[in-house]
């Protein structure tokens, strides 16, 4: 069992503070899934991020990251060209993942269920 001060009822300021975290999880491109009071270890880099949960409105505006990214490697960004191909990777990776999300909502006929009747005999 936990503790029972863990139960106890939250003040104002931490119930506040609760919700605005999932409040500040919303980014541009989804939803940021870290833990509660946890630091972003990637610099607000999201596209990088695996705990980016992309939203698939934002599909069309995802597409346009890989594509800056690109032009920015082909400019020949010294110093940044690795950083920026570790991004690309991670943009296209999220492109995938709302592609994958998107074709996972199929309907499937399952059919419709059969009830036999039972007969109960009196013995």
């Amino acid at each position: 069992m936990r503790p029972s001060d863990e139960y106890r009822v939250p003040t104002d300021e931490e119930w506040t503070e609760f919700l605005g975290h999932f409040e500040r999880r919303k980014v541009s491109t989804g939803t940021c899934g870290r833990s509660f009071g946890t630091p972003c270890i990637h610099e607000h880099a999201c596209v990088r991020c695996p705990m980016l949960w992309p939203d698939p409105t934002q599909r069309d505006r995802m597409v346009e990251i890989p594509d800056n990214l690109i032009a920015r490697i082909a400019e020949g960004w010294l110093g940044e060209v690795e950083g920026l191909r570790v991004s690309l990777a991670g943009a296209e990776n999220k492109i995938a993942q709302v592609d994958r999300r998107r074709g996972n909502r199929t309907a499937v006929d399952l059919g419709t269920p059969i009830f036999h009747r039972r007969e109960v005999t009196d013995e």
